[in-house]
Parts: structure tokens; C-alpha cells; sequence
């Protein structure tokens, strides 16, 4: 199974007066905690494989960005705005776990790219998972965001855009992810994403940075990975097989273990 839902214990940091949660699994990895960031529409829970699955390699620490899952929500609009306060979060968790090493998807990966290049956030390691440089969104999606979320939410779950090929229930359990945190928030992430573009700076990410993708990623494809591989000081490009934009989830033991054994490479 790709996940469920359950309920177990979250912590929280307070900051710029909103209380953020994360979620941390620990069972004697070694090393400093990696922390993963969820993408637009998402909880921790997209990382519930991770969490499950590498605890005993190194500590794992999952958020929920404001307004989504246990978190508080935050007044900001879509674009800079947002990806900055997002961005608070992160740092938020980062520094209250001591993680130093930062995993993110789709907009979890700008995130994870503006801490490094506008906050001076100096990484271990970065992976960026079904992510890109620049993050234009159909515009379509965009209006369908605002006047059809019903539309939307059907787009995303269409083949090779979230999934290739999962079973029905996986299908379901995201979408009824997506509705709990809902059309407002939902459509703040993807605006916010279309705004989204460091291709002029990517030179300036020096940590070692792994760019991972399913081979079918419609959303972003696997040329995006290849030129933030190419642009940053020390890149390296991996293509997941039989998996599209949630590589994380679709083909968990493949994405484990390449992202263990690029951390074992370069922490």
C-alpha cells in the first residue's frame, strides 16, 4: 500500500506568531535528520514511505506548510509572498530539529531553492524531487483552480501528471488529501508556483544536489531535472522508472534507495 491514514503524535514550533507541525521518525539512523517538504496541495503524508521506511537509516522530519494539514494558515498572496512564508516554516523546523539536509517536491522544491539562494541557508545536501527552476502551470489549471476545483483536482489525477499507474485507492486517498486542505490554499500553491523562476541563479546552489523525476512526469518534466542537474555547482540527475510526478509515493523502494545512497555519498 502507497499509504493510509492514521493518526499519531505531531510536533509544533511557533514562529511569526502561527504554530507549524512536523512530524519526526527516529530508530537509530545515523546522522543529522534530512527533512522533506510536500508540494502544492499536500501534507506530510505525501512522505508517509519515507518516514515508514528510512528512520532507521537517518532521522526523518516531514512539515506541513501553513494552512495545510495540522498547521496554522498564514495571510499571504500567491507567489513571492507565500513562497516566502512557506519558506518560514521550513527554516522554522530546520532549525528546531537541526536538519541540515533538505528534500523537496514540486513547489516543496522551490522552497527548499529560495531558503538556499534568498536566505542564505547553507545546506548539507539537496534533493529536488519532480521540481523545476521555473514552474509554469497551465493556465487552465490555474482558472480551473479558482472556478472548478472539481475540474482540477480530476486534471492532476489524469494519467502521467501525479501518478503512471496506481491502483484506484491511491487515486482516491490523494485527491481526498487535496480536499482537505482545500481550493483556497490549494490554488495559492499553484499560483504561487507559476510565479516561480531562479533559472538565472541556479549557479549559486553549491551543496551537493541530487534532481530526481518518474520517467512519466508530465507536470515537470524530466528535461526540467536535467537542467537543474547541468546549472548547480554539484548536481547529479536520477530517473525513477514506472513513476510520474510522486516518485515518493508511486515507486517508494526505488526513491528510497537512491536517495539513500546519494546521501550516503556526499553527508
Amino acid at each position: 500500500m502507497l499509504y493510509a491514514r492514521e493518526r499519531y503524535h505531531m510536533e509544533t514550533v511557533t514562529h511569526h506568531d502561527r504554530t507549524t507541525a512536523y512530524r519526526i521518525a527516529d530508530r537509530g539512523g545515523d546522522g543529522d535528520p534530512v527533512l522533506f517538504v510536500h508540494g502544492s496541495g499536500g501534507t506530510h503524508e505525501l512522505w508517509k514511505a519515507q518516514l515508514a521506511r528510512l528512520a532507521s537509516s537517518f532521522p526523518v522530519v516531514a512539515l506541513d506548510l501553513s494552512g495545510h494539514g495540522d498547521s496554522e494558515d498564514v495571510e499571504a498572496d500567491p507567489g513571492w509572498s507565500t513562497i516566502s512564508a512557506y519558506a518560514d516554516d521550513v527554516l522554522a523546523v530546520a532549525e528546531e530539529t537541526d536538519a541540515k539536509t533538505l528534500v523537496g517536491n514540486s513547489l516543496g522544491g522551490a522552497i527548499v531553492m529560495h531558503l538556499v539562494l534568498d536566505r542564505d541557508f547553507e545546506p548539507d545536501a539537496l534533493a529536488l524531487v519532480g521540481t523545476g527552476a521555473k514552474l509554469a502551470v497551465l493556465d487552465d489549471l490555474l482558472i480551473w483552480l479558482e472556478s472548478d476545483f472539481d475540474r482540477a483536482v480530476e486534471f492532476l489525477h489524469d494519467g502521467d501528471r501525479l501518478f503512471h499507474d496506481p491502483e484506484d485507492q491511491y487515486i482516491e486517498l490523494s485527491k481526498e488529501s487535496m480536499y482537505d486542505v482545500g481550493r483556497r490554499v490549494t490554488s495559492r500553491d499553484f499560483h504561487s508556483c507559476h510565479t516561480f523562476d531562479v533559472r538565472d541563479q541556479l549557479n549559486e546552489i553549491v551543496a551537493p544536489t541530487l534532481a530526481i523525476v518518474g520517467e512519466y512526469d508530465m507536470l515537470t518534466p524530466p528535461r526540467y531535472h536535467k537542467y537543474l542537474a547541468d546549472n548547480v555547482i554539484d548536481g547529479q540527475y536520477v530517473e525513477i522508472e514506472g513513476a510520474a510526478h510522486l516518485t515518493m509515493l508511486e515507486t517508494p523502494e526505488a526513491f528510497n534507495g537512491t536517495l539513500t545512497r546519494f546521501l550516503e555519498g556526499v553527508r
